[in-house]
């Protein structure tokens, strides 16, 4: 699990650092891992693609 999150860049910040005006999805670190994307809603989409939520733990729910 990497933690990742949306973080928006805009026009000034990315001249500055080199990239496309767009939403990336990072680590904690700031890294960027995908990116740009067109909204908030596609790098969330990228993030859980990545960085799917852990599974459930039926074998639990069922010794309960």
């Amino acid at each position: 699990m990497q933690n990742l999150s949306p973080r928006h860049v805009k026009t000034e910040e990315s001249l500055r650092l080199g990239v496309v005006s767009g939403w990336y999805s990072t680590k904690a670190s700031g890294t960027f891992v995908s990116g740009p994307h067109d909204s908030e809603a596609d790098c969330l989409r990228k993030i859980a693609e990545i960085d799917p939520p852990p599974p459930k733990d039926t074998k639990a729910k069922r010794a309960a």
